[in-house]
């Protein structure tokens, strides 16, 4: 059963909110940029390997340029002396706010480009 996590990062002003496996990998990765509320990222890992499994050159960085990086290595275990501090998130919030980057991202990418606008 997957869990999910938020975490802020002020070095960038983002806030991230993950769905962790039981292994503790990212699943499914949102980015949002505290400052404006602007979608960075929605990357899904099965969404990569169906991408690099596809055999089509450059299909993994054309996602990534539209959707963003799934984090990767696994979350370590929660400790309140780790920066930064994984806070757990209702499964309801998550599937909210996947829905909106994925229609925000979505919506940012021109038909004939890969490219996303960083606004």
């Amino acid at each position: 059963m997957p869990t999910y996590v938020r975490w802020y990062w002020p070095d960038d002003d983002r806030w991230n909110y993950d769905e962790l496996g039981t292994d503790r990998w990212a699943l499914r990765h949102v980015e949002l940029r505290g400052s404006d509320g602007v979608f960075m990222a929605a990357a899904s890992l099965a969404d990569v390997l169906i991408a690099r499994d596809s055999g089509a050159q450059g299909a993994v960085t054309e996602y990534e340029q539209r959707y963003g990086i799934v984090p990767e290595a696994p979350f370590p275990l929660p400790d309140p002396a780790v920066e930064p501090t994984l806070e757990s998130l209702p499964s309801e919030e998550f599937e909210r706010l996947w829905r909106d980057a994925r229609r925000q991202l979505e919506q940012q990418a021109a038909p004939d480009s890969s490219v996303r606008n960083e606004q």
